[in-house]
C-alpha cells in the first residue's frame, strides 16, 4: 500500500517538472495563428497602436505588409513631427521661419500622400501640419478620392486659405473637423455649402472668417444638413447671426463667437447644448432664442447678457450650468429682465450650477432683491460659487426660496482675503442677534419648504468669518431633515490660526440642531 508520504513526493516531483520550450514556432510544429485572423480583426488590434508602430509591422511578412497598405485608419496626430510643434511662432524672423516650416510641412504631407496612394479606401485620416493651401487642398482631394469617411485636420498656414471644396460634394464623408491655428480660413458661398454635406453626421469648424457673410441664418437648416447629429463651431470671426434648425441634431457646441448678436436654436432632437464665451457685450440689440423639447444638458458659461432671452419647452432638462460675463456690475432694466427670463426657461432642471457672476447679479440688482425667482420645483441638486460677502445674502436667500424641494447644496466660497472675509468676530458667539443672523432668521417662513427638504450641505472654502458661520448655524438650527454638513476649510499656515480654527470647530459642534440625524464633518 502506498503511504501518504510517498504520495506527497510524487505530487511534488510532478509539479516541479517543466515541459521543454522550443526555440521557435517551427520547432514546435505550430502555426502563426495571429496572422491567420481576418483583416477586420487585425485592423481592430492595430488601432490600439500609434501609427509608427503600425507601419513597422509591415516588415514582418508580406501578409503584414498587405495589412498595412489596407489599414483604413490613418491617425498621424501621434507622430512627433516638426510640423506639430510649429503652430505658434513669435520670433522676429517670422517670415524666414514660416518658409522653413512650410517646407517641412510639405515634406510631411508628401509622406502622407504617398501612403494614401498605396492604401485602398480610407476610413479615417487625421493630421496636424504647417503647410500651404495648395498642399492642403491636394491632400484633401486625395483623401476624398479614396472615399475617406472621417477627416480631422488642424493646420497653420502663412495666409488665409479657402475651405477645401472637394469635401462638400463627397459621398463618403461622414465626419469633418477643420481647425486653423493661424490665421484662419474662409467659407465658400453659402449657396455652395447648402448643396453639399447631405450625408455628414458630425461637423466641427474652428477659426473661420465670416466678415463677408456674417449671417448664417439659412445654412444649418432642414435641407442643408439632413443627417447632422453633432455640430461644433468655434471662433467664427465676424459671425453676427446664427440660426440652427437641423432636424436630427443632438449635440451642439458654440464657443468664442464674441461678435454674435442673434442666436436662434429650434431643434426637436437636441439633447446637449454648450455655449461658451459668446455674444457682443457692448450691443444693445442682442437676443437668444432656444426651443429644444428634448434638451437634457445645458452649459451656458461666460456669455454676455443679451437684451432678450426666450427659452421654451425645456421640459426634460436635467443638468444646467449657467454663467454670465459682465462689463459692469449693474445691469440695465432690460438685461435684468433677460436674466430673469433665462432662469425661468431652465426652471425645470434637476441639477443646477451657477457661477459667481450669477450670484452677483441676483445680489446687486434691485429687480431680484427680496423677490423670489421663478420656482425650480424639480431641482434636487444646487451648486454655486460666490465671494460670500454680506451683500450676497439676499441673492442666496432668493435662490433658496426658489428651491422648495432641494436635496443637496454645494457652496464654493471664492475667498479674496478681504478684511470682511477674514475677520474673526468673537461677539458672534456671545450675541445671538448679529446682523447676518437677524437677516437669516427673518427668512424662516419664506424658506420653510427649503428647510424641510434639505439633506446634504457641502461648503468648500469655509472660513471663520461671520457670514460663513452664521449660515451654518442657521441651517443646523432649522434644517428639519438635514443629515450631513461638510465643511471644507482652507489650509492654514500660522499656528495661531490653527488654534482659532479648533475653537471655531468646537463652537460649531455645539450649535443646536433641528435634526437628530445631522452630522457635521470637517475636511
Amino acid at each position: 500500500m502506498e503511504t501518504r508520504s510517498s504520495k506527497r513526493k510524487k505530487i511534488l516531483n510532478a509539479s516541479t517538472k517543466r515541459p521543454k520550450i522550443s526555440s521557435s514556432p517551427n520547432d514546435r510544429g505550430e502555426e502563426d495563428r495571429i496572422s491567420d485572423l481576418p483583416d477586420e480583426i487585425l485592423h481592430q488590434m492595430l488601432l490600439l497602436l500609434p501609427i509608427k508602430s503600425i507601419a513597422k509591422t509591415s516588415i514582418l511578412s508580406k501578409r503584414w505588409k498587405n495589412l498595412w497598405y489596407s489599414f483604413p485608419d490613418l491617425d498621424f496626430t501621434t507622430v512627433n513631427t516638426i510640423a506639430n510643434s510649429s503652430i505658434a511662432m513669435t520670433s522676429k524672423n517670422m517670415r524666414k521661419k514660416e518658409r522653413f516650416y512650410v517646407l517641412k510641412g510639405s515634406e510631411y504631407v508628401d509622406q502622407i500622400l504617398t501612403l494614401i496612394d498605396k492604401h485602398s479606401d480610407i476610413r479615417v485620416l487625421k493630421f496636424r501640419a504647417f503647410l500651404s493651401f495648395s498642399r492642403l487642398n491636394h491632400l484633401v482631394r486625395n483623401a476624398v478620392k479614396h472615399n475617406v469617411q472621417e477627416l480631422d485636420i488642424e493646420v497653420s498656414t502663412s495666409d488665409y486659405f479657402n475651405f477645401p471644396r472637394s469635401v462638400i460634394t463627397s459621398r463618403s464623408l461622414r465626419v469633418l473637423r477643420l481647425k486653423s491655428w493661424h490665421p484662419g480660413f474662409r467659407l465658400p458661398p453659402l449657396e455652395t455649402m447648402r448643396d453639399g454635406f447631405k450625408l455628414l453626421s458630425s461637423l466641427s469648424l474652428s477659426r473661420a472668417i465670416l466678415h463677408d457673410q456674417p449671417s448664417l441664418i439659412d445654412l444649418f437648416t432642414n435641407s442643408s444638413f439632413p443627417l447632422l447629429k453633432k455640430l461644433h463651431l468655434e471662433a467664427l470671426f465676424g459671425l453676427k447671426q446664427l440660426t440652427i434648425t437641423c432636424p436630427v441634431l443632438e449635440d451642439l457646441s458654440l464657443e468664442s463667437c464674441f461678435q454674435l448678436l442673434e442666436l436662434e436654436i429650434c431643434v426637436g432632437r437636441l439633447r446637449k447644448l454648450k455655449v461658451l464665451s459668446c455674444f457682443d457685450a457692448y450691443s444693445v440689440r442682442s437676443r437668444v432664442k432656444i426651443d429644444a423639447p428634448k434638451l437634457e444638458i445645458l452649459l451656458w458659461s461666460y456669455n454676455a447678457v443679451t437684451e432678450e432671452s426666450v427659452l421654451k419647452n425645456l421640459n426634460v432638462l436635467n443638468v444646467a450650468l449657467v454663467g454670465f460675463f459682465l462689463l459692469h456690475e449693474d445691469l440695465s432694466e432690460v438685461k435684468s429682465q433677460s436674466v430673469s427670463n433665462f432662469l425661468l426657461g431652465i426652471s425645470n432642471c434637476r441639477s443646477l450650477t451657477l457661477d459667481r457672476q450669477c450670484i452677483e447679479i441676483l445680489s446687486k440688482n434691485n429687480k431680484f432683491a427680496g423677490v423670489s425667482l421663478c420656482p425650480f420645483n424639480k431641482l434636487n441638486s444646487l451648486e454655486f460659487s460666490t465671494g460670500f460677502n454680506k451683500h450676497n445674502n439676499s441673492g442666496l436667500a432668493s435662490i433658496f426660496r426658489s428651491s422648495p424641494a432641494i436635496h443637496t447644496i454645494t457652496i464654493n466660497i471664492i475667498g479674496d482675503n478681504s478684511p470682511e472675509r477674514r475677520q474673526w468676530n468673537k461677539e458672534l458667539w456671545e450675541l445671538p442677534n448679529s446682523g447676518e443672523e437677524k437677516y437669516w432668521e427673518s427668512q424662516i417662513q419664506n424658506l420653510k419648504s427649503f428647510l424641510h427638504h434639505l439633506k446634504v450641505v457641502k461648503i468648500h472654502g469655509f472660513t471663520e468669518c461671520a457670514n460663513d458661520v452664521t449660515l451654518v448655524k442657521f441651517l443646523l438650527k432649522h434644517g428639519k431633515v438635514l443629515q450631513e454638513l461638510f465643511l471644507f476649510t482652507c489650509s492654514l499656515s500660522k499656528p495661531r490660526e490653527s488654534l482659532l480654527r479648533e475653537k471655531i470647530k468646537s463652537q460649531i459642534m455645539g450649535f443646536s440642531r433641528a435634526s437628530s440625524k445631522a452630522k457635521i464633518v470637517f475636511e
